[in-house]
């Protein structure tokens, strides 16, 4: 009786470990994130294939509040397998712009353009100093990078209001942003009957 008794308790058991074993992934998640505090309430994170504001860290899942107000349950399990984004645990971030011209536009008033544009957003950092450069002669267009610094919480704002003013000067400079675009050449021949 001793012996089935105690196969009975050891089946139990594992069954009950097999059972927890997500959880406890979960709680040794949490501890780490916890401990090693890779985030913590009011971060803008991606992480668990989630991005948004942390809202609450908990011992076995982190409640995130998505761009979009949903609130995103997350096991934490699932996080610290993963990579985790921190956007504004540093307090500056890049902004990362391309923006396209045509080949028979003047690169030097496309220039001139957009260094007017970063030199007048108020918002944007003098150090380090921005970067605006040709970068590619595309298909379409010749790309120019325009990577000025901000504060994290200005990030969204410059983004798009200097997306906005170039095309705005782009149109008042009467410079192209051209679209994807492929030229079609038909030949007729004759045919013999």
């Amino acid at each position: 009786e001793t012996t089935s008794l105690l196969a009975v308790l050891g089946a139990a058991g594992l069954a009950v470990g097999l059972a927890l074993q997500g959880s406890l992934s979960n709680f040794a998640a949490g501890v780490l994130i916890v401990a090693f505090r890779p985030y913590t309430k009011g971060d803008f994170i991606e992480a668990g294939g989630v991005t948004g504001s942390v809202q609450e860290v908990q011992i076995f899942t982190t409640i995130l509040s998505t761009p979009d107000n949903k609130r995103v349950i997350v096991p934490n399990g699932q996080i610290m397998d993963g990579t985790i984004t921190n956007y504004s645990v540093n307090g500056t971030r890049r902004v990362d712009l391309v923006f396209g011209c045509g080949y028979t536009d003047d690169i030097d008033s496309v220039y001139k353009v957009l260094k007017d544009i970063i030199d007048n957003e108020p918002r944007i950092l003098n150090e380090p100093a921005p970067t605006i450069a040709l970068n590619e002669l595309a298909d379409s267009s010749v790309n120019f990078i325009v990577r000025p610094w901000v504060n994290s919480s200005d990030y969204w704002g410059v983004y798009n209001d200097v997306t906005e003013q170039v095309k705005r000067r782009f149109d008042a400079a009467g410079l192209n942003i051209p679209f994807p675009q492929q030229d079609v050449h038909l030949y007729q021949h004759d045919v013999e009957s």
